[in-house]
């Protein structure tokens, strides 16, 4: 399908899986986040790039019925996951978008929040999206965002060829496709640009052995990358073999210790 194609990392069953593993090891940063931020009961908050709804779903609870959430997202797939986890939760306060961030308007004005997680990394003006959403917020509102400060900060003691080779590789093919991993870089100095002033940043990074939950973070998405690398042609099939059987290498000795991507979390408010 186009949209499948059209997501760097697809939309299939087991990215959903991905991204709920991913949210669940995420979600204490993001709720602690958020508080910070003054996202609470009542608020009106815009999930741009919702994906399949794991964040629209936790705020449309945490704002409850006096709130709403609007959902943006341009996979219908995605989409229909998160209606679906809404009814099954009783949840009627999310409004969903099937839209793209590039080149659609944004159907919200006045919003207290508007929350991006690892969205400018991939979208080909990451700069244009970031005005459009700025100028959704109302004076005082926020913007929440969670992106990649230095994806390359991701390694494992002892250090492994193979993957070494993955993270040069990976980071190679992202920006190749258009994107840019390390997009805090370029988001930080453009704030004032968009209306928006800083009020708070930090560098989140885990530093973890196999035995702790994080580490299923990367587990989901190596592997299965390496080998997805491979079937489009990017790198050989031995190569994947290689990546994948030192990250198993990795997650049967208990004294490995892996430092994830250097992710910056950026709360900035509309002037």
């Amino acid at each position: 399908m186009a949209e499948e194609r059209d997501y760097y990392l697809g939309t299939h069953d087991e990215e959903i899986r991905r991204l709920g593993v991913q949210h669940r090891v995420w979600r204490p940063h993001v709720l602690d986040a958020w508080r910070r931020a003054g996202i609470t009961v009542g608020s009106t908050v815009v999930d741009a790039g919702a994906g399949p709804g794991y964040v629209s779903l936790d705020l449309a609870e945490l704002v409850e019925a006096q709130g709403k959430i609007i959902a943006l997202e341009r996979s219908d797939r995605f989409l229909d996951f998160l209606r679906l986890a809404a009814e099954a939760r009783g949840l009627k306060n999310i409004e969903t978008h099937n839209l793209d961030l590039v080149t659609d308007a944004v159907p919200a004005k006045s919003v207290d929040a508007v929350w991006v997680r690892w969205v400018f990394a991939f979208v080909s003006d990451p700069i244009a999206v970031l005005k459009k959403l700025a100028a959704a917020i109302r004076p005082g509102g926020v913007l929440v965002v969670h992106e990649y400060m230095d994806w390359g900060a991701m390694n494992w003691t002892p250090r492994r060829k193979a993957l070494t080779s993955f993270i040069e590789v990976a980071l190679r093919e992202w920006r190749s496709s258009g994107g840019e991993p390390d997009i805090a870089v370029q988001l930080l100095p453009m704030l004032p640009i968009a209306g928006l002033r800083l009020r708070e940043t930090r560098p989140i990074i885990h530093a973890v052995q196999p035995s702790n939950y994080v580490w299923r973070w990367p587990a989901t998405f190596i592997p299965n990358h390496a080998r997805n690398l491979a079937k489009a042609g990017a790198v050989a099939h031995q190569w994947a073999d290689d990546v994948a059987a030192e990250f198993a290498a990795a997650e049967a000795d208990p004294n490995t210790v892996m430092t994830t991507p250097l992710v910056m979390e950026i709360i900035a408010e509309r002037v």
